[in-house]
């Protein structure tokens, strides 16, 4: 072989080989800008107890929004959800768990339903919630709390309207103590009615359920109305935005789902335009009691509740509807329905349950001031304070309703 062929030669040799190499780097800094979220891979393997997935055009992915604290080695999921992504109907569906559900829990006997999650991470929660609910959950998606602000403030924050006086002092003092927390001073929020809150307001404003505000179940209703303002600012962005927003935002989430699952998911679910968002939780208003020594327990027909899911996952009968009157769907975005309960049930109300009250106290009686302490919670006999699971202090007024300082 003379000179000159083998020069030519290796010039073609090296110049693939840098063509290949500049692919490489491509597909690298991109799939560390677009998939560069934290990859767990323990699932893989794990027996998750799901059921024969009903539909190759629907997937169901295990929510979980944690409260994880500083120092913390484990972790409660206080936001806990089913999201279907139905390519058939050009849908997101939401379906809230109550984290206060009893239900079973393999290895550890009857707890709430959020106590998965802390005992055995994902991989527990998602076999309690198949075992439960009767569902076909392999995949999940984590956010902490914390990273929920760094995602909202690279939205440039959301819509949320404060309706009600007692929503925004309880917020105001959310984020105080929230910015006692942290070791920050962060602002609060001036008034009530439609506005632009940052991360930590927003944060925040999905985390109160006291003072008058509802308790869990608007609070259950607040982080939906916070997801879909976040879903409506999406919308309103254009490609070069949408990029830079997922390049912000990936950083911050733990996911099962591998980037060779993540596109075809995307894709499928936007081929036929922006899908629309609903929202529902269970058990619905009538099908529920309080249960356990302090009430501490949400007790109601695992059952019925699984019936609802499955028929309103896989046939789109929205919970509490017959097929005929739910054949129009519940979309979202039809219409403006900013802080409108997603679906039609408005959270915000006293839930129709308990049907009975066991009223099992009598006039005569001495109740232990220690017993009225909520589970996770404590009484300070010293002051005759109590402090709930949050660690946030109150008192009790003659009727027994909770007064925090």
């Amino acid at each position: 072989m003379s000179l000159k062929r083998f020069q030519r030669r290796l010039v073609r040799i090296l110049t693939v080989l840098v063509i290949l190499s500049i692919i490489f780097c491509l597909g690298l800094y991109a799939y560390r800008s677009f998939f560069g979220f934290t990859y767990d891979s323990f699932l893989s393997g794990q027996d998750l107890a799901a059921g024969v997935k009903a539909d190759e055009n629907i997937t169901n992915i295990a929510l979980f929004g944690l409260d994880t604290r500083e120092g913390d080695t484990q972790s409660h999921s206080d936001c806990m959800m089913i999201v279907t992504v139905d390519n058939t109907r050009g849908k997101i569906k939401l379906i809230s768990l109550m984290r206060d559900s009893l239900v079973n829990i393999d290895d550890h006997g009857e707890d709430k339903l959020n106590a998965a999650y802390f005992l055995g991470g994902p991989s527990l929660a998602i076999r309690t919630i198949n075992q439960n609910f009767g569902t076909d959950i392999t995949e999940y998606i984590a956010v902490n709390f914390e990273q929920l602000v760094e995602i909202i403030d690279a939205l440039g924050g959301v819509e949320i309207n404060v309706e009600t006086t007692a929503e925004l002092l309880e917020l105001n003092r959310v984020i105080r103590d929230y910015g006692i927390e942290q070791g920050k001073e962060f602002a609060g929020v001036e008034q009530t009615g439609l506005q632009t809150l940052d991360g930590v307001q927003a944060l925040c404003y999905g985390r109160i359920r006291k003072g008058g505000t509802g308790d869990d179940w608007a609070r259950v209703e607040r982080q939906s109305i916070v997801l879909e303002a976040m879903f409506t600012k999406v919308q309103s962005m254009g490609a070069s935005e949408l990029i830079g927003l997922m390049q912000k935002i990936v950083p911050y989430v733990t996911t099962s789902l591998k980037p060779t699952e993540i596109a075809p998911l995307i894709v499928g679910a936007v081929k036929d335009g922006v899908p629309t968002l609903e929202h529902t939780r269970v058990p619905l208003d009538g099908e529920w009691d309080y249960y356990g020594s302090s009430s501490q327990y949400i007790l109601y027909d695992l059952d019925v509740a699984a019936d609802h899911i499955h028929e309103y996952i896989y046939n789109d009968v929205f919970p509490g509807e017959t097929p005929s009157t739910s054949s129009s769907g519940s979309s979202t975005t039809s219409t403006d329905t900013t802080n409108e309960p997603l679906g039609g049930v408005d959270y915000d109300e006293p839930p129709t349950a308990p049907a009975t009250t066991d009223d099992t106290s009598s006039s005569d009686s001495t109740v232990d001031p220690a017993s009225l302490a909520e589970e996770g919670g404590r009484y300070d006999p010293a002051t005759g304070d109590y402090y709930d699971s949050d660690g946030d202090r109150y008192h009790l007024d003659e009727s027994g309703n909770r007064v925090y300082y």
